[in-house]
């Protein structure tokens, strides 16, 4: 079981961090927190994963569990194409900053609510102890539709970094002290420790976790995001919303004047499966490093998808009556790291490697059923985008609308990634 030590940050070296994650009151108009609670220190998880005979991994296609996408005719004069996805949305949306939001990968935390509605899910080491067990930030442009999302965990130096040039506003419980630095910038724009806490029958595990039936929800599984303000029936407390989060913080809801996009290209009047490209390759099924949750994804023929498998059993989303959590685009991106103490607390060279001297880093991109190699970069402007291109030509990657996957490799296991 996880064990977590508050931290009562004090000190004059840190007196400014406090004052932006605490005080919303004092923050700068353009950043700032509200926080429930003191910055958390979490301790690396030490459970085991299950066993093979536990998970009871399936090696059959999700093709029939997941809904073929609908498409219809866009509304041109109300919508504009998602610069998270392509996808025609409201222009209602056009200028609304999204929000990025941290959900626990541990299986005692599932089942997830709300991935569904993610634009774009980045899924990366979270720890390099525990089998390198990940975390998902997930970017979600149209957050008035969350009833339920999470569950909600702690945030790690990497999320800033990955997160800035969206703009998004950060939605997560804690976070070691490495964080401090990040949330102090004066455009970091978070909330931390103020969400729903659900009462989670232990019924509602998958039948899959069967290791964990019957096993009770810590309370550090239980936290999540909803839109409007929750009242829990079991317990009569009442918890903060994003909607009235929102009234109250000191920050834009809206990009600034210095936003630079996302650094996503689409296709917008076709769909390619990258038959045309050099060094095609098919690609049915990818495996990822990650010993602690055995992550992969598996082209769905039915859905033109990537469905996305965790712990050797289909992802599902409970908020979204079970379906499977599938991606038209997957970005697997090569990144060194740094550790940062003998705890397993470590931090992606996201930018500071790749980006001052433009060195490209390895990737592969996969769509419709075949992948290709990439190249990406990121400057260490923290507004600036990555940028991915085609490995043999150079050229900026076009890729087809839809949602996007996003994982980041440690580099001294990238040859370890498969895909066939």
């Amino acid at each position: 079981m996880r064990k977590k030590w508050k931290l009562v940050v004090a000190g004059i070296l840190l007196g400014t961090m406090l004052t932006a994650c605490t005080d919303a009151s004092d923050v700068p108009a353009t950043g700032g927190a509200i926080s429930g609670e003191p910055i958390v220190i979490d301790e690396p998880t030490i459970t085991p994963p299950p066993s093979s005979e536990d998970a009871n991994p399936s090696t059959e296609s999700s093709e029939a569990e997941t809904k073929p996408q609908k498409t219809t005719p866009p509304d041109k004069e109300n919508c504009y194409r998602s610069e998270l996805t392509g996808e025609w949305i409201s222009k209602d949306l056009k200028d609304q900053r999204p929000v990025a939001i941290m959900v626990d990968n541990e299986i005692l935390t599932y089942p997830h609510y709300g991935i569904n509605q993610a634009d774009v899910v980045y899924e990366m080491m979270n720890s390099t102890a525990n089998g390198r067990i990940t975390r998902f930030m997930c970017i979600v442009k149209d957050y008035a539709q969350i009833e339920r999302f999470g569950g909600v965990r702690s945030i790690r130096p990497t999320n800033f970094l990955v997160g800035f040039p969206y703009e998004a506003i950060f939605c997560h419980d804690g976070g070691p002290f490495y964080i401090n630095d990040y949330v102090a910038k004066k455009y970091c724009a978070h909330f931390s420790g103020i969400f729903a806490r659900f009462t989670r029958p232990t019924s509602e595990r998958p039948s899959w976790a069967s290791s964990y039936a019957g096993r009770t929800y810590a309370s550090e599984f239980t936290e999540f995001v909803t839109y409007e303000n929750y009242k829990n029936p079991n317990t009569g407390k009442s918890y903060t919303g994003l909607k009235s989060a929102l009234e109250k913080a000191k920050f834009s809801k809206e990009y600034s004047s210095s936003y630079k996009g996302t650094g996503f290209n689409f296709l917008e009047d076709k769909e390619t499966d990258l038959s045309d490209v050099s060094g095609v390759k098919s690609a049915s099924e990818i495996s990822l490093p990650f010993s602690h949750t055995s992550t992969a994804l598996k082209y769905n023929k039915t859905t033109k998808t990537y469905d996305l498998y965790e712990y050797g059993n289909a992802h599902t989303d409970a908020a979204d009556n079970d379906n499977v959590t599938t991606f038209k685009n997957v970005l697997i991106l090569n990144c060194s790291f740094s550790q940062l103490d003998e705890h397993g607390y470590m931090i992606y060279n996201y930018y500071n490697y790749y980006g001052t001297n433009k060195k490209k880093a390895d990737g592969y991109y996969l769509t419709n059923g075949n992948v290709i190699p990439i190249k990406w970069t990121k400057s260490n402007d923290d507004s600036d985008p990555a940028h991915y291109y085609d490995a043999k030509t150079g050229e900026e990657l076009v890729m087809n609308v839809g949602k996007i996957y996003v994982s980041l490799i440690p580099s001294d296991s990238w040859s370890k990634v498969t895909i066939k």
